[in-house]
């Protein structure tokens, strides 16, 4: 698999780098956001990203990054607080780790992200669905909304299969939580899907359809009709 770390910390970078093969990744480090823009490219598999950088932020590269590639991107950072996070996942992270990076821990979050990404390439089927104004071709994983396309991350969408699949289901926060990421559910929390959830409801919701319902003090539920022609 090959990982793009964008880190300007020399040491750490050399740190991070040195774990990860013995692990069997192949790393190409950047540390600038121009470099990390020269390496990124099709093969690339997946993103370890630093925040503070040398000529920019790294929350200014994932937003470009998401404009046209859904690549999985970890936030390595320093900035740990609640509104860093949910701001990083906000704008299309998948994961993120506070410094400093536990090397156990950093290969049990790549490999768990790249299973959940694998996971949702396999839930695509041959057929399509259509609820209101949303149409999701699962052979293709992709998603329209009034006729555009709109884009998705990874656990977006396997967050909209599963509401989808059990529409007109109340579904906690624990069992939407154990559907979307199994064993590697202690690696997320209820703010975080909270989060989720948000950028989903901002992405195929209109003022005419409100797919997605609040139960409070229980859960969520799709409360429109599902066809599969």
């Amino acid at each position: 698999m090959n990982i793009l770390l964008v880190e300007d910390d020399g040491p750490l970078a050399m740190g991070i780098e040195y774990a990860l093969k013995k692990q069997g990744f192949l790393i190409s480090i950047a540390k600038s956001i121009k470099e990390a823009h020269s390496l990124f490219n099709v093969a690339t598999d997946l993103i370890l990203l630093d925040v503070t950088l040398p000529d920019g932020n790294g929350y200014d590269f994932c937003k470009k990054i998401r404009l046209t590639s859904d690549v999985p991107i970890i936030f390595m950072t320093a900035l740990d607080d609640e509104p860093n996070v949910v701001f990083g996942l906000d704008i299309g992270g998948d994961d993120y780790i506070a410094k400093p990076v536990r090397t156990s821990e950093l290969v049990s979050r790549i490999n768990a992200l790249m299973r959940r990404s694998r996971s949702n390439s396999g839930t695509c089927g041959t057929v399509f669905l259509t609820s209101g104004n949303i149409v999701v071709e699962p052979l293709k994983c992709k998603v329209s909304v009034n006729g555009e396309e709109v884009y998705l991350t990874a656990a977006e969408y396997k967050l909209l299969l599963v509401l989808l699949e059990n529409k007109g289901k109340v579904l906690s926060r624990n069992v939407i939580v154990e559907k979307l990421w199994d064993i590697d559910g202690n690696f997320v929390d209820y703010n975080t899907l909270n989060v989720y959830m948000k950028r989903l409801r901002e992405k195929i919701e209109t003022e005419e359809y409100k797919h997605i319902e609040t139960v409070r003090g229980m859960g969520y539920m799709w409360k429109n009709e599902v066809d599969e022609p």
